[in-house]
């Protein structure tokens, strides 16, 4: 298996093309997510692959910066922007801790589909808590790798061995849930939308 910025930066040309595999849930996901938003807010999201969800959700806020561990797919991030008129959204390549992150500095962060993809969750989680503002939100949608089917389960190593899939950490969501919490943050909505994936927009407490 390549290392992670290898891997996304060869599969960025794909996954553009990629259609989106539940588009019911994630209007949904979108549609909650907009609830919370306000106009004035900076918000970060990270792992933001080639850029969809933060371009839907820039004309709802003040700023998004939008990191990515991937050149390639925040380059093709960076087209879509400029081809919708987006002007609020800064691209960046980093992660949360390669970048200088202001400490409560965000309103907003997003982590979608990424915390099944990193090795240290937990850190990811604790750093996003110190990101935000107090009051301010976590939003996430995870697949639960630990709930996938065993077929799933089993082939993913054999993916993994052949270079065709990334790592992925085996959490399931009462992990998550206890992840989150033991940060500090309180569960403001949770919603699963299939037995092996979660939507969660978590709130640090004031």
């Amino acid at each position: 298996m390549k290392n992670p910025k290898e891997f996304w930066d060869k599969t960025a040309s794909r996954y553009a093309k990629s259609p989106v595999r539940d588009e019911k849930s994630y209007q949904k996901k979108l549609a909650i997510t907009q609830e919370y938003l306000q106009p004035d807010w900076s918000v970060l999201e990270f792992g933001c692959g080639t850029g969809s969800t933060a371009i839907i959700h820039a004309p709802h806020i003040k700023h998004i910066l939008a990191i990515d561990i991937s050149d390639k797919m925040l380059d093709i991030a960076e087209g879509k922007a400029r081809d919708a008129g987006i002007e609020n959204i800064d691209f960046q390549q980093g992660t949360l801790d390669s970048l200088g992150l202001e400490a409560e500095g965000f309103d907003a962060v997003l982590g979608l589909n990424i915390l099944h993809l990193l090795e240290n969750v937990e850190a990811a989680i604790s750093r996003v808590y110190k990101l935000l503002k107090p009051g301010g939100i976590f939003v996430s949608s995870t697949v639960l790798i630990a709930d996938l089917k065993f077929r799933w389960r089993l082939l993913i190593p054999v993916m993994q061995l052949l270079g065709l899939a990334p790592y992925v950490n085996r959490f399931d969501k009462q992990e998550l849930v206890s992840m989150l919490t033991n940060v500090g943050f309180s569960i403001d909505y949770e919603w699963q939308p299939a037995k092996e994936s979660v939507f969660i927009v978590a709130k640090k407490c004031t």
